[in-house]
């Protein structure tokens, strides 16, 4: 399997290969990856798909949009024979590219949460969109879509694997699949952080809360509606808010006919959101590629 290390190996015994030849031969490999990024090998990304095949846990056949040429690539690295893609883990074929169809889109958020090279801009109840020169067409944006608004037409004609790829566009998805996943590290990060504190805080806050209601009088009437007159006035501000931007066209164009299962969906998406610290302005842009 590894010739790069058979050239060192005593003469008459087997090979030793140590955990600094597998990375060395992991990141040969992982060059050689168009770096779609897509999962269809079976692994998160390219780079544990790489780690896999370096290791002898997966076979070097296993990447669609690499297709033949990622094969023999491949194979002349390890000194292993040419053969078929595996069937299992899909076809090659031209290059799909996503696109969004504005009339269905409910700006949920779920294609930008499962782009893995940050190729669509948007941000929740805004209308999304798909940078074409980024997108790899990787297809991870579709299942997760509720309302099936994304379509991949094949844009690279009779091209496919790396015919309809160039090293070039390999390199930058790589680049921004990284900067995505060190985002991500630092949010959740962030959230957990957050969550600490507000664990911290909210035990000493109890405590005082607990030890003030012995001595405090009930809530008046009075209180309670001016309360309810904040919380009204902040619903009427965000519905005239949604109004503005209905009006110039920046909003999603299907909010009415959102049925029950695909709200749920919605509900829950951001319900994850909440629980990751997730829902300010600033982590919502933060989904727009850097």
């Amino acid at each position: 399997m590894w010739h790069l290390v058979q050239a060192v190996r005593p003469q008459g015994k087997p090979p030793v290969v140590t955990v600094t030849d597998i990375k060395i031969l992991a990141d040969r490999i992982e060059d050689l990856l168009p770096q779609t990024q897509c999962t269809k090998c079976g692994y998160p990304a390219c780079r544990p798909y790489a780690e896999a095949v370096a290791n002898g846990e997966a076979n070097y056949n296993q990447c669609p949009p690499g297709g033949a040429e990622g094969i023999a690539r491949l194979a002349a690295l390890l000194g292993k024979p040419v053969i078929p893609l595996n069937s299992a883990n899909g076809v090659e074929r031209p290059r799909p590219l996503a696109v969004i169809d504005e009339q269905i889109c409910i700006g949920c958020t779920l294609c930008m949460q499962a782009c893995p090279v940050d190729a669509i801009v948007g941000a929740p109840k805004q209308m999304h969109t798909v940078i074409a020169e980024l997108c790899t067409g990787c297809d991870l944006c579709v299942p997760p879509c509720p309302v099936d608004c994304i379509s991949m037409p094949p844009v690279t004609g009779d091209a496919t694997g790396w015919d309809a790829w160039s090293q070039s566009q390999a390199d930058a998805a790589r680049a921004r699949h990284d900067r995505r996943e060190a985002r991500l590290a630092r949010e959740r990060e962030a959230a957990e952080a957050r969550a600490a504190a507000r664990r911290s805080v909210g035990g000493t806050v109890a405590a005082a809360s607990q030890a003030a209601q012995t001595d405090a009088a009930p809530a008046t009437e009075d209180a309670e509606a001016k309360k309810r007159a904040i919380i009204q006035a902040a619903l009427e501000r965000a519905r005239k808010k949604k109004e503005e931007l209905a009006a110039k066209g920046e909003g999603p164009l299907n909010t009415e006919r959102v049925s029950a299962d695909v709200q749920a969906q919605i509900d829950a998406a951001e319900a994850r959101r909440r629980r990751l610290g997730l829902t300010g302005d600033d982590n919502d842009s933060s989904s727009t590629p850097r």
